[in-house]
Order: C-alpha cells, then structure tokens, then sequence
C-alpha cells in the first residue's frame, strides 16, 4: 500500500538512507526516546511546552517547529495531538512560526500550492512544507523519491493510489512510501497537510547563498568562478 495512516499513539522508523522516526502523539506527557538529530514538530491539538537545551517553550496549536535535542513535550489541554517527526543525524537551528496560512505562497501541480515552513539549511537536509489544495482538484497521478510524512490539519479530501482510496479527514497523519504512485482529491471542500521530506535538492551551497551571490568585488560576483581565490575553504 503506497498511502496509509499512521495511528496516534504510534512511532515508526522510516530509513530509506533517511532515519526519520515519525511520534503520533496523543499523551498529554512525551519524553523523547530517538537517538539525537532534530525534531520537526506540529501542534496539531492543545498548547504545548516544549523542551530543548535545557529550556522549555510554549508552541501554541496550530504551530510548528524545528527542535534539535528535543527532550519533551507536555500540555495541559483536554485534547492533545503532537506531530513529532526526528531526523537521526541532521542537527538544524531551532525555529518556530505559526501559524499556518490559508493558501501556499508557491505554485504546485494541478492548481495546487506550497509554502516551505522550514527550508534546508544547506542542500540535501530536510524540510518541512504546507501543501493547500482548493476545492474541484484532482492531481495527476506521481511519486516522490523519498518517504513522505506528514498530518491534515484541515479540510478534507481523498488519496487515491493505483489499488485503494483513503478519506482524509483533520487530525489524520500519514505516510507515502519512497515511489509509490499517488494523488489527491477534492470535492467541494479545501485540504490542508503538512509534509515533511527527509531529504531535499535544493537549498544554500557553500558556493552559492546569497551573502556570497550579493558580495560584490571588483563588479563581479563573489559566487563567480573568477572569485574564486577570496572563498577560504
């Protein structure tokens, strides 16, 4: 089955080169067990304090975050749903924002948009990224070359796969498996998920970001080949 949902409660491991272990958690308490990387985090239910470094922060509903180090997560709500994806081995700043626009700021296929809520801090790191559909959309059918995780967290809609058919529905989480076909659909509702990707091609180089593309010597750029002798390696 190339789309399937993950149960709250659950941790899966999912490697494909890229560990990522993917936490559906639906404890009012979470003590963090993964071996040390950064955690790609979704308050999905509740106000949670987060801790990291020996600090704790209050990541309201309805907002995300990168964590390295994460050690736990507590809320006092009623309801309580925490996304908590941890990339083993990859060790990315800490950021929040939130909350969650309406619409994506990119084109994507088919009528679709994209927002990149946490971009690659270099190339080939991982992301994370809001997908919005609107209403009357049906994909094409694609893959993508690595698993794929990720929540709805509003509307509703339809994955379909070459073999069955899902209802996507809030709160859901889920997982695409590395090449599996897929698309979604909508009706007369909008689908909002988060997603993220364990790896990326895109993203600041050490030879190309744009402190070095905007330095200028000589009224050549510093990215340029013919600058090449000022980059200390």
């Amino acid at each position: 089955m190339g789309f399937r949902q993950v149960e709250w409660g659950k941790t899966e491991r999912f490697d494909n080169n890229y560990p990522s272990d993917f936490s559906a958690v639906a404890l009012p308490h979470y003590r963090h067990h993964t071996e040390e990387g950064t955690s790609f985090i979704y308050a999905a239910e509740g106000d949670w304090e987060v801790g990291s470094f020996g600090l704790n922060f209050t990541l309201p509903e309805g907002y995300f975050a990168s964590v390295p180090y994460l050690h736990e997560a507590h809320t006092e709500s009623a309801h309580h749903k925490l996304m908590v994806i941890t990339r083993v081995g990859t060790f990315a700043p800490f950021l929040m924002g939130g909350p969650v626009e309406k619409e994506g700021r990119l084109k994507y296929i088919d009528g679709c948009t994209d927002s990149l809520l946490i971009a690659p801090w270099k190339i080939g790191e991982p992301c994370l990224n809001h997908l919005h559909f609107p209403p009357g959309i049906d994909q094409t059918m694609h893959t993508h070359p690595s698993v794929r995780l990720g929540v709805v967290i509003r509307g509703s809609g339809k994955c379909i796969t070459p073999t069955d058919e899902t209802d996507l529905l809030p709160g859901m989480t889920w997982v695409i498996e590395p090449d599996q076909e897929h698309k979604f659909r909508t009706e007369s509702d909008v689908l909002d998920v988060i997603a993220y990707h364990p790896d990326s091609d895109f993203g600041p180089q050490d030879e190309f970001h744009p402190m070095l593309n905007r330095t200028i010597i000589d009224g050549i750029s510093a990215a340029d080949e013919a600058r090449a002798q000022y980059r200390t390696q």
